[in-house]
């Protein structure tokens, strides 16, 4: 292919699920502090004094739309890590209470693969199943709660199949049993008012780079009262849960970067689950064999995850690449490894339909027009496949 005709390629990106531009607006928040404002947030000069402050008024930038107490928000460098923070953090300060913890098997791998760890560290865990759409079943969840149990810990929205979890129901009844409540909600951010009281959780995780903010940043919500271990020794920073120095832009860029999603969600909500819907719609008019995994309710608005059958999920991916349309199969965190979704195989319990199977993401600057070439480039490679 020729310079020109290459230039001629449209480039839509549907992978927002794994990562996000940064915003102008944030970008520009960021730039002084690389730049003029660089002082270390713990010294004392004048330097350090005006790093500071931009970490505070983050801080309190968040608590206002979180809802909360500035205290009650801890900065760390990745969702990765504030999951980390949250899960073992509580295990390790409540294991004189009781050594047992509930999630469920269709978690990010940042969570399941932390309380594989945690299995191994002597804990017990309760791994709940799935139904087809991917809905925890809420009285199994209560039955899992025993007398040593220390923390549940169950995902907002699914990465991969987009289904939003009862998050309040499950947080009333962890509060009925007096069990510390964690949610990984990084991908349901840029959709939704979040408010933990009303959720009923007392940890969230909320990760910068899904949300148009940079990478290498994120923050959890620690309700007040709530006991957690820091995962490694250093300074005092962060109440002393997160030692090391503070990453003041990234700080400064994540607080920006969920200001605005928190003052546009509902907005962004309503035109992502239109543009969600039609295409939809319209690929599986065109395309009668192809299927929606997971709910058409209750589902992220940004979020399609199809099965097409006769594909190799990774192999379309490829092809889509070539005429400039990049998406996924699943998780980012897990495409480099063989194999099948753990997400499809819990709720379908058949690795044709996996690995058959392509994730799109939509993002604020997704387009119907983006969507049209999409729909009419799957439906040129299927039929081509099916030929």
């Amino acid at each position: 292919m020729s310079n020109s005709a290459q230039n001629q390629t449209p480039q839509i990106y549907l992978d927002y699920a794994s990562t996000t531009p940064v915003d102008p607006e944030v970008l520009k928040a960021m730039i002084p502090y690389f730049t003029e404002k660089f002082g270390n947030a713990e010294s004392l000069h004048s330097k350090g004094l005006e790093a500071k402050q931009a970490v505070d008024q983050a801080r309190t930038t968040i608590a206002k739309y979180l809802n909360c107490q500035p205290s009650e928000i801890i900065f760390t460098g990745s969702g990765t890590e504030s999951n980390n923070l949250a899960i073992i953090g509580t295990a390790k300060a409540n294991k004189a209470k009781g050594n047992h913890l509930i999630t469920c098997d269709i978690e990010h791998p940042s969570v399941l693969n932390v309380f594989k760890y945690l299995e191994k560290e002597g804990f017990k865990v309760t791994y709940l199943p799935v139904d087809k759409y991917g809905f925890v079943n809420l009285e199994q969840l209560e039955n899992a709660i025993t007398k040593n149990t220390i923390l549940v810990s169950i995902m907002f929205a699914n990465n991969e199949i987009g289904t939003i979890e009862p998050i309040a129901e499950i947080g009333k009844i962890c509060q009925k049993h007096k069990v510390p409540f964690h949610s990984d909600a990084c991908q349901i951010t840029e959709y939704l008012h979040l408010d933990p009281k009303k959720l009923n959780t007392d940890l969230l995780t909320i990760n910068g780079s899904k949300i148009y903010g940079p990478k290498g940043t994120a923050f959890l919500y620690v309700r007040k009262g709530t006991l957690l271990a820091p995962l490694f020794q250093g300074g005092s920073q962060e109440h002393g849960l997160r030692a090391s120095t503070h990453n003041v832009p990234g700080i400064v860029g994540i607080a920006k970067a969920f200001e605005i999603t928190q003052l546009n969600c509902k907005k962004e909500s309503e035109r992502s689950s239109k543009l969600r819907d039609y295409f939809i719609d319209n690929v599986i008019k065109k395309n009668p064999d192809i299927t929606l995994n997971g709910p058409r309710e209750n589902r992220l608005p940004n979020n399609i995850n199809i099965h097409i059958p006769g594909i190799e999920g990774k192999d379309f991916l490829l092809q889509l690449d070539n005429y400039g349309i990049y998406i996924s199969t699943g998780s980012a965190c897990n495409s480099g490894k063989n194999g099948s979704s753990h997400v499809l195989n819990a709720i379908c319990k058949n690795k044709d339909i996996s690995q058959s199977s392509i994730r799109i993401s939509l993002g604020k600057h997704t387009t119907k027009k983006d969507l049209d070439y999409t729909i009419e480039i799957i439906t040129k490679l299927v039929k081509h496949l099916r030929n």
